[in-house]
C-alpha cells in the first residue's frame, strides 16, 4: 500500500501525518465501512452490546421507541463516561402511521431551594464567578427517567421492565469495557476524587480508584437495583419513591441543595419541533433550551453560497462555514436560554442581513448578536453586556459527555435520541445504592444578571444536547445527530452538507475529516478571545485549506478527540420498497446494524 509522510508545522506543533488508506473498491477511500441496508428494523449506537439489544427488542415486537429506551438505559450502564438516568434527555420521533414529528424536552431544572444570591455566596466561598463542573452546585434534577415514561407511554409497545430488563441482565451479570470507554473513564478518580457519595464504590473495580481497562468485566448492581424499581413501578419510583428519598437524604447529610420537592415537581414537556428548508430539505431541531436552532440558522446563512462549486474541504467553503457559525454563536450566546425567558431569530431575511457580515477575504475577530430591529426580542432590555470572565480551561474528559442514537421499526417509526451527564462522567455526586452519577448541567447557567441564561431556581439551563431529524417531500429522510458539547451544531452542519452539497452517502458523511471552531462567545459570559476564536481541524483536512485559512486570519490548530460522535438513519426508496441505511463513525465504538 502506497504511504504518503508529509511533516507540517503548526501553530508552533510539530504534526506528522501518515495518510494511508484502505484501497476501496467502491465509496470514497476515507469512510471507514460501507453503509448498513436493512429493511424492517435499525439501531446505531456508540457501542455494539447496546445496538444489539435494541435490535433484540425490535425483533421482539418492540417499537421504536422500546428500542431506543432499552439502548439508551444499556449505555446508561455501559459508557457511564457519557450518559445514565442521572442526567437529561431530548428526542424527536417519527410517527409512520400519523407522518408527523414529535419532540420532547426530557431537561431537569434547578433546585427550587437554592436562590441566585445563596449561588453567589457558595460561589464566592469558592473563589469563583462561575458555577463549577463538579460538587452540588452543577447538580440539576435528572431529567431523562421521566422522559422514558412519556416517550414509552406514548409510543411503547412493549412494557417499561421489558425495555429495561436487558440493561439489568448486564449490569448484574458484567460486560467488557470497550477501548473508548475506558480511556475516558481512567479519568475519574482523579476529577471526583474528595466528594462526597459513592464514586469510588460505583464507578472502580476495586472501590479504591482502579478504572476498568479494555477488557475488564464491569458491573453495576446497584444500578441493577434502580432500574428494576423504574421498570416495575415506573418513574414515581425515581421522582416520588425510595429513590428520591434516597436523593434527599443524602442532599440534606451532605449540603446538597436538591430536594424531593424538585423530584416531584419535574415534568418534562411536548414541544413542537423547529425546521428551515436547506436546499428542499426540511431540518428539524428542538426549540431552546437547546442549541439546535444554531444550525437552522447557520444553514439559513449557507443557503446564500454555492458550497457545491466552491468545493467540500475548499478553504472558500470552510471559511465561509467558521464564519457562519461565529455569527449565529453570538446570537446563541444573547439568547438562547429557556424558551419562556427569549425568542430566538430564525427567519430568511434575518439570515440574508446577517449574510452581508462575511467577508470572504477575512476572520472577523470580533462578532456582536443580532438587532433588535431584525425581530428578536430582547433578552436584555438594558443592552448591557455580559462580564467577560475567565476562558473556562479545555479538559480531555470534555469530549466523552453524550450519546447519540436513532432507531428506526417495521412501522416505518424513527427516533433521533440524545441524552448526556454533560461534562465528563458528570458532577461526580454519587448517591450510596443507586449505582448513577448526578449530571452538571446546571455548570451552563450564567451568573450575570442581566442574562437570557441567568441562574434562577425551577429554570432549566442552556442545553448543548441536540438530536437531529430531516424531511424530504413531506416523508422521512434521515434520523442524525452528532455528540459533543458545542461541536453538535457544527457537526450537523457538517455532515448535513457533506450529503446534500457535496454528495456523500450517510457513511461517508460521518468518516469524513471535521473542523471544530471554539474560543467563541458563549452562554455562560465567555467572550470570543482576541484571535476571533481557533479552528481545531482533523488530519484529512487538506494542509493547502490550513494556510489558506491561515492567510484569512484564523487561528488554526490541531487535534485529536474533540469532534463528536455521529450515528444517522437514511430512509431510501427502491422499486417502491423502504431499505434503512445506517452509520456508526470510526471515532467511537459503535455499531449500526439491522435486519
Amino acid at each position: 500500500m502506497r504511504r504518503e509522510i508529509s511533516v507540517v508545522l503548526l501553530s508552533g506543533i510539530l504534526i506528522f501525518r501518515l495518510h494511508a488508506q484502505i484501497d476501496r473498491i467502491t465509496g470514497k477511500n476515507f469512510a471507514t465501512r460501507s453503509e448498513v441496508l436493512t429493511r424492517h428494523g435499525m439501531v446505531c449506537t456508540s457501542v455494539p452490546a447496546a445496538t444489539q439489544v435494541g435490535l433484540d427488542i425490535l425483533k421482539r415486537g418492540g417499537s421504536a421507541v422500546d428500542a431506543a429506551i432499552a439502548a439508551n438505559a444499556t449505555l446508561g450502564l455501559m459508557e457511564p463516561v457519557s450518559n445514565g438516568v442521572g442526567g437529561d434527555l431530548f428526542a424527536i420521533v417519527y410517527s409512520g402511521r400519523e407522518n408527523k414529528l414529535y419532540g420532547i424536552n426530557g431537561s431537569g431544572r434547578s433546585p427550587l431551594g437554592l436562590s441566585y444570591d445563596q449561588m453567589k455566596a457558595e460561589l464566592a466561598r469558592l473563589h469563583r464567578e462561575t458555577i463549577p463542573p463538579t460538587g452540588m452546585l452543577p447538580l440539576t434534577v435528572p431529567g431523562t427517567v421521566d422522559a422514558w415514561d412519556d416517550l414509552h407511554k406514548k409510543f411503547g409497545k412493549l412494557k417499561l421492565s421489558d425495555d429495561l430488563a436487558p440493561a439489568i441482565r448486564y449490569a448484574e451479570e458484567g460486560f467488557p469495557v470497550t477501548e473508548l470507554i475506558a480511556y475516558y473513564w481512567a479519568f475519574g478518580p482523579r476529577l471526583y476524587k474528595g466528594l462526597p457519595g459513592a464514586f469510588l464504590e460505583t464507578y472502580t473495580i476495586d472501590g479504591k480508584g482502579r478504572t476498568p481497562a479494555k477488557g475488564d468485566i464491569f458491573k453495576n448492581s446497584a444500578l441493577a437495583k434502580t432500574l428494576r424499581l423504574i421498570g416495575e413501578k415506573g418513574r414515581d419510583a425515581f421522582y416520588k419513591g425510595e429513590i428520591a428519598d434516597k436523593v434527599d437524604n443524602f442532599m440534606q447529610a451532605n449540603g446538597g441543595f436538591l430536594r424531593k420537592a424538585d423530584f416531584e415537581k419535574h415534568t418534562s414537556t411536548w414541544v413542537e419541533p423547529v425546521s428551515t428548508n436547506y436546499r428542499g430539505y426540511d431540518v428539524f431541531e428542538l426549540p431552546p433550551n437547546g442549541q439546535g436552532i444554531a444550525t437552522l440558522q447557520i444553514l439559513n446563512i449557507l443557503e446564500g453560497f454555492d458550497l457545491r462549486s466552491m468545493g467540500r474541504n475548499s478553504p472558500d467553503t470552510l471559511h465561509t462555514m467558521i464564519e457562519a457559525k461565529k455569527l449565529v454563536w453570538a446570537d446563541r450566546a444573547k439568547f438562547y436560554a429557556d424558551p419562556a425567558f427569549t425568542k430566538i431569530p430564525l427567519s430568511k431575511e434575518y439570515a440574508g442581513e446577517r449574510r452581508k457580515l462575511i467577508d470572504p477575504d477575512r476572520a472577523a475577530k470580533s462578532v456582536t448578536p443580532g438587532s433588535v430591529e431584525a425581530g428578536v426580542s430582547p433578552a436584555n432590555p438594558t443592552g448591557s453586556q455580559p462580564a467577560r470572565l475567565p476562558l473556562q480551561a479545555r479538559n480531555v474528559i470534555d469530549d466523552g459527555d453524550t450519546i447519540y442514537l436513532c432507531t428506526a421499526d417495521d412501522e416505518g417509526n424513527m427516533v433521533s435520541l440524545i441524552q448526556s451527564n454533560y461534562r465528563g462522567m458528570g458532577s461526580g455526586i454519587v448517591v450510596p445504592g443507586l449505582g448513577f452519577m448526578f449530571q452538571d448541567r446546571g455548570e451552563l447557567f450564567s451568573m450575570e444578571p442581566n442574562h437570557a441564561n441567568v441562574y434562577a431556581p425551577g429554570k432549566r439551563p442552556f442545553h448543548t444536547i441536540i438530536p437531529g431529524f430531516v424531511m424530504k417531500d413531506g416523508k422521512p429522510w434521515e434520523a442524525f445527530g452528532v455528540m459533543g458539547g458545542g461541536m453538535q451544531p457544527q457537526g450537523h452542519i457538517q455532515v448535513l452538507t457533506n450529503q446534500i452539497d457535496f454528495g456523500l452517502n450517510v457513511q461517508e458523511a460521518g468518516d469524513a475529516s471535521r473542523w471544530q471552531h471554539e474560543g467563541d462567545n458563549e452562554p455562560t459570559g465567555e467572550k470570543m478571545t482576541e484571535s476571533g476564536g481557533y479552528v481545531e481541524v482533523e488530519s484529512g483536512i487538506p494542509y493547502e485549506t490550513v494556510r489558506e485559512l491561515r492567510k484569512k486570519g484564523h487561528d488554526v490548530r490541531f487535534d485529536v478527540g474533540g469532534y463528536g460522535g455521529y450515528q444517522a438513519i437514511k430512509v431510501e426508496m427502491h422499486d417502491g420498497q423502504r431499505v434503512y441505511v445506517g452509520a456508526s463513525e470510526s471515532r467511537k465504538d459503535g455499531q449500526a446494524a439491522g435486519y
